[in-house]
């Protein structure tokens, strides 16, 4: 069966493995989730993650979630940009997460990165995601 939004099956794992107290999630692979995946883990919201084979040519990603103090790190993850309504925002336009405190994952013309990274690269794009 096919999925028609990788990532919100991703964030919905992340957010449900949060609220379960797991220390980890498992996630089917892909390239586009390995890129969002980077950006949480540079940004300090997740501790890591890996690939492991399944069996030949199918992989997943084991996303070992981070806590402070007994509490999850990330209290909020919601999907933005949805396939049946994209949202595009130049450098601009980027809205505040929490007055600064979160951050949005976008998908920009020089790949995947949290609007602080696209700030500085002074460009725009599709805002998948916000975390905070």
């Amino acid at each position: 069966m096919s999925m028609s939004d990788l990532l919100s099956d991703m964030l919905t794992r992340i957010r449900n493995g949060l609220s379960a107290e797991h220390k980890e999630v498992v996630v089917p692979a892909s390239k586009f989730r390995g890129q969002v995946l980077e950006v949480l883990v540079s940004e300090g919201y997740i501790r890591s993650y890996e690939s492991r084979e399944v069996r030949k040519g199918i992989s997943e990603f084991v996303v070992s979630l981070k806590y402070f103090e007994g509490l999850p790190v990330i209290k909020e993850v919601a999907r933005v940009s949805k396939p049946g309504r994209r949202v595009y925002r130049s450098v601009k336009e980027f809205p505040s997460v929490r007055n600064g405190l979160g951050i949005l994952i976008l998908s920009t013309p020089k790949g995947v990165m949290s609007d602080k990274a696209a700030r500085d690269a002074k460009v725009g794009g599709e805002v998948l995601c916000k975390v905070f």
